[in-house]
Formats: C-alpha cells, sequence, structure tokens
C-alpha cells in the first residue's frame, strides 16, 4: 500500500509544509527517452547545469539499485528514491523496473515518479501495483489551443501527432491517468510550468481541474527560456505569488522547489553528494545498453 500524503509531508523533503526538511533523496537517471516535444524542454548529459532534464550519466536499473545503497551508506537522511528523467519515466520500462527492484530490497523508502502523463492511463495499473507512493504529473495547460503552445508534438503508441490535436490527447491521457491513480490512494502532486506569455492566466483553470481528477498538492515552477521559448521571459516573483494564490483555493500548492537535477543526491537545499555516489556506482559499472 502506498504511504499515506500524511506521511509524503512528514518524510519526502518536497512535501515539507513552509519549512526545509532534513530528509534526503535520491534521483536515479534511469529514463533515457521521451515521447512528447515540450517546447521549453533541454535534455542535456552534463556535469555543471543544475535543472532538470540534466544527468551526468543515464544507468541501469541494476546500477540504480547500486546507487541507493550508495547513497543510503554515504546519508541515513535518504528517504526517497525519485525518478524524474532525464526523459520521462513511462516512455520505457527502466523506471518501473527500477521500483520494483526497490521494492524488494529497500521496502522503507519512499518511491516518488514524476511523468508527462501521455502514459498513464496505460500504466496505471503497473504504477500502483509497484507501490509508487508519490506521482508527480507535469500539466501545463488543460485547454488544447494553450497546451499547443508549449509542446508541439507527442508520440503515441508508435503515430506521431501535433498542434492541437497532440495537445487534446496528453491532456485526456493526463487527467484520466491521475483519476485512475489517485483513485488508488497514491498521493499525486502537479507541476505546471508557469510561462507568462502563454499560461500565466490559466494557473487556476488548471489547479481547479486537476483538483477534481484527485491530485493533493500543486507545484508552480518557473520557466527557465530556453529551446522553442527562448523568447518567454522567466516569471517575476509577482507572477509565481500570484500564481500560488489563485492555486491555493483549491489544492495544496508548494511553498519552495529547488528544480533538482535527474542525477541529485542527499538533502535539498544541503550538501549534495551525488559525484561520491555515481563515482562509486560508475567505477564499478559492467557494460549496459538501454537498446
Amino acid at each position: 500500500m502506498a504511504k499515506s500524503y500524511q506521511e509524503l509531508t512528514q518524510n519526502h523533503p518536497c512535501f515539507a509544509r513552509g519549512q526545509k526538511s532534513n530528509k534526503g533523496r535520491i534521483h536515479l537517471p534511469v529514463s533515457p527517452g521521451c515521447n512528447i516535444a515540450c517546447k521549453f524542454c533541454d535534455r542535456q548529459i552534463n556535469d555543471y547545469e543544475d535543472r532538470p532534464g540534466v544527468t551526468s550519466e543515464v544507468i541501469s536499473p541494476e546500477e540504480a539499485l547500486e546507487a541507493v545503497g550508495r547513497a543510503i551508506e554515504l546519508n541515513p537522511d535518504i528517504h526517497v528514491a525519485g525518478i524524474a528523467g532525464p526523459g520521462d519515466t513511462l516512455a520505457t520500462d527502466f523506471a518501473l523496473k527500477t521500483f520494483r527492484l526497490i521494492k524488494d530490497r529497500y521496502p522503507e523508502l519512499i518511491k516518488c515518479m514524476s511523468t508527462n502523463g501521455l502514459m498513464l492511463p496505460d500504466k496505471a495499473d503497473e504504477i500502483i501495483d509497484v507501490g509508487v507512493d508519490s506521482l508527480t504529473v507535469t500539466v501545463n495547460a488543460v485547454d488544447p489551443k494553450i497546451e499547443a503552445k508549449l509542446n508541439s508534438a507527442i508520440v503515441y503508441h508508435g503515430k506521431r501527432y501535433t498542434g492541437e490535436e497532440a495537445a487534446g490527447f496528453l491532456i485526456h491521457n493526463q487527467l484520466e491517468g491521475i483519476r485512475k491513480v489517485a483513485a488508488s490512494g497514491t498521493s499525486v502532486k502537479v507541476n505546471t510550468v508557469l510561462v507568462p506569455e502563454i499560461n500565466k492566466d490559466h494557473i487556476e483553470t488548471i489547479a481547479k481541474t486537476v483538483a477534481q481528477a484527485g491530485a493533493k498538492i500543486y507545484n508552480i515552477i518557473p520557466l527557465i527560456p530556453q529551446a522553442e521559448l527562448a523568447w518567454c521571459s522567466a516569471p517575476t516573483c509577482h507572477d509565481i505569488e500570484r500564481a500560488k494564490a489563485v492555486a491555493i483555493k483549491y489544492l495544496d500548492v508548494f511553498m519552495h522547489c529547488s528544480r533538482c537535477r535527474a542525477d541529485a543526491v542527499g538533502v535539498p537545499g544541503g550538501v549534495d553528494i551525488s559525484k561520491y555516489v555515481w563515482l562509486k556506482v560508475l567505477n564499478t559499472r559492467q557494460t549496459f545498453s538501454h537498446g
């Protein structure tokens, strides 16, 4: 059974209410590919950028299990094993395989997954079965006209869709998937990338819609102007506070988010120990291909 929302507020560093948590997490970069084309996305393999979608390596599920053990050995405050990329966790099977390994070896850890939600209705039963405790779905719009300005295409069951047709498929699957997973008792968090020029006035509608679908908590992430949305501006503090003020009428709202890398390890806001974990794990790497 998934851990309760109350347990997450006490033991998941991202769910701490209004204060800095001393709980740690490890992000496991096992998901290489993606199935949608967000216009602000710029996935990279490097050691210097501190943002989502970036990792120094993509690792196998077996290496991920080794990394979890190494992280706990270095920092017993690690309470969460999360998978958030660098691609989408449901575009391939590696994330769910990793969670099965963790469930068997470290059943006490909180299992945390992030996805764009395109494959969520197809994979909901498996997510529930493997015991994911916290599922994050990135929902940037619930209106296809707005979503099409943020995402140019999807690949669903081998077929490519573009424009508003793609946006409609994505939104439908996100909301259906949230309903299915939330109904099982799994806590669902929704992320929205706030793009002032595109969805600033749409936040209340998103928050109300995902709350009705069963989401528990909402995280508003400021746009990093890059890729096809390099022309857009980063939201101001006023933009962010205004968005939080309208969203909190419908569900809990994150008050802090450090926009972590896909391979971050440690207590958010504290010492990052990722280089010590990955140095040890990758030094013992055996030949592996994601195929």
